[in-house]
């Protein structure tokens, strides 16, 4: 049987029930990190240095910062024969997936963390505690690569427990203070989130879309269960994400086995419970060409469910124009959702790679981690190298799911919304 009640997270809200403003976070149990006062400043700006002899000379208020360890970390690179980017600003994009001013924001996050409380034993081989900046970094070559700890810790002189321990105090800090990047947008961004997908899309009223993927790992035999076996037949766990016009993720859910249908994950969500009470996708109804009210949806594919707030697309053959219209837009406005999991599997390769025997119980906050960082990302405006993207889908091997549950009201909103878009089609006709 599947624990249900154990295995669920939904990064937009991590409270307990209040008032309709959020639902219960289902983290699997672990150990509660304590809290400190976050940082308020930011940790400035660093020049790139375009030689690789020397650190560049920083300001006084940044000398506290450690930048010895990323011209050793390059050097052992170039001279073990890997291909490094000449400019040693792709070169940082290339191992650690952002510009150096983002990396300097992300440790500014953390600092008070890792230098209030930080783990046992964090020694390099030089006899000196580890720095904010190469714990950081550590961490972050870790989940962008998904190379072994003894790999990562090789490249930094240090051990594989040291890596361990490094990466996981990261990740529960970023998880506690970093969450306020992966929330539900306010009703004002949902306007604009709108606004833009009508523009591009032309669909009416599209809040965004949604799709999911499996993170695939082994167990060992005393784990090993047909919950945890998906359809591949690789041992899995699921993460669905919903993002918005800009491949930002404002909801996820993860936790839960591989083996359950789209459909049901869906169901299991806090995001569908909230959608069904109408505390979701509950903002103004748009009026049609034809005057029939479209309400505030996500798009998602034939895997899930038809409903008043979830539109997919028309299956089936002998289609009519107007449907066929109907799927293109839905289409191309779904694609967000199997772009951004694309994107975050090639930015954080560790959740694309075979994860070996991972804790089920951690798994969860790795893959809220990597979505924030992915957040982060997007709002720091930082471009990611091409080479980063994944060649292929997220979820290669797999089957495409169907799902036969229509809505009726669904059903409706979708004939309006399709009605629409033909009203719209003949109306740029005849302008033309």
């Amino acid at each position: 049987m599947i624990k249900r009640g154990r295995e669920e997270t939904s990064a937009h809200c991590r409270r307990r029930e209040t008032g309709g403003r959020g639902e219960r976070w289902k983290m699997p149990p672990m150990k509660k990190s304590k809290k400190g006062k976050r940082k308020s400043k930011d940790s400035g700006k660093l020049k790139v240095a375009r030689t690789r002899s020397a650190p560049p000379p920083l300001p006084p208020e940044l000398r506290g910062l450690d930048t010895e360890w990323w011209y050793t970390f390059l050097h052992k690179h170039a001279e073990s024969g890997h291909v490094v980017p000449s400019d040693e600003g792709e070169a940082f994009r290339h191992f650690f997936r952002t510009s150096r001013k983002t990396f300097d924001y992300i440790c500014s996050i953390v600092r008070e963390d890792l230098i209030s409380r930080p783990p046992s034993g964090l020694i390099n081989i030089e006899g000196r505690l580890l720095s904010v900046e190469k714990q950081v970094a550590i961490a972050m070559r870790r989940l962008a690569s998904g190379d072994s700890q003894v790999s990562v810790g090789a490249a930094f002189g240090v051990g594989q427990s040291t890596v361990s321990q490094v990466t996981w105090r990261f990740i529960e800090s970023m998880e506690e203070r970093a969450r306020y990047h992966l929330a539900w947008p306010s009703q004002d961004r949902i306007e604009e989130i709108k606004a833009t997908l009508e523009a591009v899309y032309g669909l009416p009223n599209c809040c965004g879309a949604v799709d999911a993927t499996h993170v695939i790992m082994t167990l060992p035999a005393v784990e090993s269960s047909e919950d945890w076996c998906d359809p591949a037949k690789n041992y899995s766990m699921f993460l669905q994400g919903i993002v918005d016009d800009e491949m930002r993720f404002i909801d996820i859910v993860t936790g839960w086995p591989g083996s359950m249908t789209f459909s049901r994950l869906m169901k299991c969500s806090g995001f569908f419970k909230l959608c069904e009470a109408g505390n979701r996708l509950n903002g103004s109804v748009k009026d049609s060409a034809e005057n029939a009210e479209i309400r505030e949806y996500i798009a998602g594919d034939s895997c899930y469910p038809l409903l008043p707030w979830l539109m997919t697309p028309y299956e089936g053959k002998n289609l009519s124009a107007t449907m066929l219209h109907f799927n293109a837009r839905q289409k191309a406005a779904r694609l967000l959702g199997t772009n951004a999991l694309t994107r975050l599997k090639g930015s954080w390769r560790i959740l694309h790679k075979v994860m070996w025997r991972p804790d089920k119980n951690k798994l969860p906050s790795i893959i809220l981690v990597c979505c924030l960082l992915h957040n982060i990302l997007i709002d720091c405006k930082d471009e990611l190298l091409p080479s980063v993207q994944l060649p292929e889908h997220h979820d290669t091997g797999y089957n495409e799911e169907g799902c036969e549950q229509v809505d009726p009201n669904g059903k409706a909103m979708r004939e309006n919304i399709t009605a629409h878009l033909q009203k719209l089609e003949a109306s740029r006709l005849l302008c033309n």
